[in-house]
């Protein structure tokens, strides 16, 4: 089932935050239909920085070829600002498309952008971004590719103009709208009364941000098709390996927190040692088995 079809129907998808293969295979692994591949998660783990926008095209654009290599989710990938004007946001697509992606968003905050539950943020003129719409719609190979257009007005213009913009940006032609940073519930279930009937609709559930926290069943009463967690895994990781390296630092031993970890043969289970040994052996029968 293609992604545009997926979101016409059924409760809302959910698609967890990653930032590498081994994140993607993770969520494959629980059952998950889609993963998005969050700018944030990648500035934080790649690059041990802030997301106020660090990361250029061929950074995203190489996680994204490898997940892709590793994964059959359908794959949603934040492009940020598409890296430039509208002639960089054609590239943009034409390089994320070939990669892998399944879907492609863009946001109107200009550059060096940053993430959108921050403070500081500014927007580009609408006029751009309906621009940069159309210059991606245009560039794309398959109408299955999707374009996501994200607006980050609330926090500049107010909310009432953020809603404008998602109305221009769906008149560009964008597939799906991510009107970011609401404030409240109310706020959420205005954005879905003006739009969930033409158009699907991402809601963005960051522990700590702005916008409150909704179980994937509220959202798709609210009238949301699309619901991503773009830190999650990144924030669940942070405490866990703090406690780890207390322990080792204390103890001199990782032994006292072998409870809550994985092992070596855990880890290769998941990430497919035997199967890929076994794969080898088709083609070089002296390769010894796994141990």
């Amino acid at each position: 089932m293609s992604l545009k079809h997926r979101l016409s129907t059924g409760p809302a998808l959910v698609a967890p935050g990653v930032y590498d293969p081994l994140t993607a295979l993770l969520v494959e692994q629980a059952g998950f239909e889609a993963a998005f591949l969050s700018g944030a998660s990648i500035a934080y783990t790649q690059l041990g920085r802030p997301d106020i926008g660090l990361l250029g095209l061929e950074q995203v654009a190489d996680v994204t070829a490898r997940i892709r290599d590793r994964v059959g989710l359908k794959l949603i990938v934040d492009a940020d600002t598409g890296f430039g004007n509208a002639l960089n946001v054609q590239r943009t697509v034409r390089v994320l498309e070939r990669a892998g992606a399944n879907a492609i968003q863009l946001e109107d905050q200009t550059s060096p952008k940053r993430c959108g539950h921050l403070l500081g943020k500014t927007v580009e003129p609408a006029e751009v971004m309906v621009g940069k719409i159309k210059a991606a719609v245009d560039a794309r190979l398959s109408s299955e590719t999707l374009i996501v257009a994200r607006t980050d007005a609330i926090a500049v213009e107010g909310f009432e103009a953020a809603l404008a913009r998602a109305e221009l940006y769906r008149e560009a032609g964008a597939d799906v709208l991510f009107v970011e940073a609401p404030q409240s519930e109310a706020q959420m279930r205005q954005v879905a009364v003006q739009f969930s009937k033409r158009i699907p609709l991402l809601a963005n559930m960051v522990e700590g941000g702005s916008t409150p926290i909704r179980t994937a069943e509220d959202l798709t009463a609210l009238g949301f098709a699309l619901v991503i967690t773009p830190g999650a895994l990144v924030r669940a990781l942070v405490p866990h390996l703090e406690a780890l390296l207390a322990t080792l630092k204390a103890t001199g031993s990782t032994a006292a927190f072998a409870g809550p970890m994985t092992d070596l043969r855990g880890v290769n289970a998941r990430i497919g040692l035997d199967d890929i040994v076994r794969q080898g052996q088709r083609f070089s029968p002296t390769l010894e088995a796994a141990q």
